[in-house]
């Protein structure tokens, strides 16, 4: 027996909306992008998104190093840059464990 992870895409993320909260799957693919895009906006904007129990997005940021080109060795310079990051809230850490 395999043990398979499959992973959950967009499309089935709205149809479980859809049935959860019953609603037609155009009305749950609008609720979906509304979040999504929310999230998105909050943190261009520099601002943390807080869903208690479940985590939380933040924008960190990576300071310009110094790195090399693996195929010529040269030194190459790398940006500074924000990325974004998600940390898990206790209780979506217990619910995987």
């Amino acid at each position: 027996m395999t043990n398979q992870k499959q992973s959950v895409n967009k499309s089935d993320l709205v149809a479980s909306v859809a049935t959860f909260a019953g609603l037609t799957k155009a009305d749950a693919g609008k609720a979906v992008d509304g979040v999504l895009d929310t999230i998105t906006k909050s943190l261009k904007k520099g601002n943390d998104v807080r869903l208690v129990g479940f985590g939380s997005f933040v924008v960190t940021e990576r300071k310009a190093t110094q790195g090399r080109n693996p195929r010529t060795g040269a030194t190459i310079q790398i940006p500074a840059s924000k990325q974004p990051k998600f940390r898990p809230g206790q209780a979506l850490k217990d619910a995987v464990a």
